[in-house]
């Protein structure tokens, strides 16, 4: 059986192409991608107490009692806020510059001992400078983001002042590819509503990122050749 593999290709040489054509094919003939999460948005357990030992014979015992009129609103490590998203941007710029500068200048025939310096009949020392600039430029940019939806996160950090430290994230695998949402930040505990949710708007310091991959995001994303073409590094 003839074999169409070049004679020149050792066969270690040709288990390697194999392979990579083998890890190439696998890779393009996948549409799942599991979301990755990332450390930073990860959640927080709550802080754990040793209980205390047993004293019998009493009714009321120190460390084991339950608050019948405490609010139920998030305010310890570990505990569960969700963050309602309601971003909305919107920034417009509009820049237009024209400048103009004439300059002109003539300098008359001199003349030398009274009789201008000729050569056969033409003055020669004469001279005049004009000189005409313009510019004109104009530029425009606007852009508008929105983004809504729910995420629950976790208290990580309860600051001296009352202030929740809070971060968490959502992982969604879709058909095509999977989608991610995270954010961080510091909320008050009087913006709290009584059924633990906050607006995005009410967390300062707020990092919000929304991103993901798969065959959908791919597809809006430019090759390597063609981000190399438009970076600084291209000289032309």
């Amino acid at each position: 059986m003839a074999s169409n593999m070049n004679p020149k290709i050792r066969p270690r040489q040709q288990g390697t192409i194999l392979a990579l054509a083998a890890v190439a094919l696998l890779s393009g003939c996948s549409t799942t991608h599991e979301p990755v999460s990332d450390p930073d948005f990860a959640p927080v357990r709550p802080l754990s107490t040793q209980p205390l030992p047993m004293n019998d014979g009493a009714i009321y015992k120190a460390g084991y009692n339950v608050g019948l009129f405490e609010d139920i609103r998030a305010h310890r490590v570990g505990d569960i806020i969700t963050i309602i998203l309601q971003e909305r941007t919107n920034a417009t710029k509009r820049a237009s510059t024209t400048t103009a500068k004439e300059s002109e200048m003539d300098i008359a025939v001199p003349t030398l001992f009274g009789q201008p310096v000729l050569h056969r009949g033409n003055p020669i020392l004469n001279a005049s400078v004009a000189a005409t600039r313009d510019f004109t430029g104009e530029g425009d940019s606007e852009q508008s983001n929105s983004l809504t939806g729910r995420v629950s996160v976790t208290v990580t950090e309860v600051l001296s002042n009352g202030n929740l430290m809070v971060r968490g994230e959502k992982l969604l695998t879709l058909n095509q590819g999977s989608e991610h949402i995270r954010i961080s930040g510091i909320v008050r505990t009087a913006d709290v509503t009584p059924d633990n949710t906050v607006l995005s708007t009410q967390v300062a310091n707020a990092r919000i990122v929304y991103g993901g991959q798969g065959v959908l995001a791919e597809a809006n994303s430019k090759g390597w050749l063609q981000r190399l073409f438009d970076s600084n590094w291209w000289p032309f």
